[in-house]
C-alpha cells in the first residue's frame, strides 16, 4: 500500500530523493495502514540538525477511543547524519524545499520518500502539461495505426 503525493510532480522539479523512517505514536500506524493519511500539503523542515515533517494529516483511528493521536502534528524523520548535512546544505544554501513524495511500507516499517525539490514557475507547469499531452497524442496515434 502506498500513499502518493501526485501534486509534487506538477509543482516541483525533483533534484534528489531520500528514504527516511518516521517516528509515529500510538494509533497512527494503524490509521495509516487503513489508508487514512494525507501528505498533499505536507513539507519538511530542519531544526537543530533534525528533520521534521509538518502538516501531515493522519485521521483518528476508529477503535482508538481515549488513546487516539493528534491529527496534524510535527513528525520526526529518521535519517543518517551525512544525509541530514546534505539536506541542510540544500535547504539553507541552495534554497530548495523538502517535500514528501510517497509513504510506503518496507518490511512492515513505514518509510517516507523525501524529495529535495525546486519550485516550478507557471510557464514550466504549462510546458510539462504540453509535453504530457504530446506524448498522450502520440500514443493514441500509434494505437490507431496498429
Amino acid at each position: 500500500m502506498e500513499i502518493l503525493n501526485r501534486k509534487v510532480y506538477h509543482d516541483y522539479f525533483i533534484d534528489d530523493v531520500y528514504e527516511a523512517g518516521i517516528v509515529l505514536t500510538g494509533t497512527e500506524i494503524k490509521s495509516i495502514r487503513q489508508g487514512n493519511c494525507n501528505i498533499k500539503d505536507c513539507y519538511g523542515i530542519i531544526r537543530n540538525h533534525e528533520v521534521y515533517l509538518l502538516n501531515m494529516f493522519v485521521a483518528p483511528y476508529k477503535e482508538g477511543n481515549l488513546f487516539n493521536h493528534e491529527e496534524v502534528r510535527n513528525r520526526k524523520l529518521l535519517l543518517h547524519k551525512k544525509e541530514i548535512k546534505k539536506l541542510e546544505e540544500a535547504v539553507h544554501i541552495k534554497g530548495l524545499t523538502l517535500v514528501p513524495i510517497k509513504l510506503y511500507f518496507k518490511n512492515n516499517i513505514l518509510k517516507v520518500s523525501l524529495g529535495v525539490c525546486r519550485g516550478k514557475k507557471s510557464y514550466d507547469k504549462r510546458e510539462s502539461i504540453k509535453e504530457r499531452d504530446i506524448k498522450r497524442e502520440a500514443l493514441r496515434n500509434i494505437k490507431n495505426y496498429s
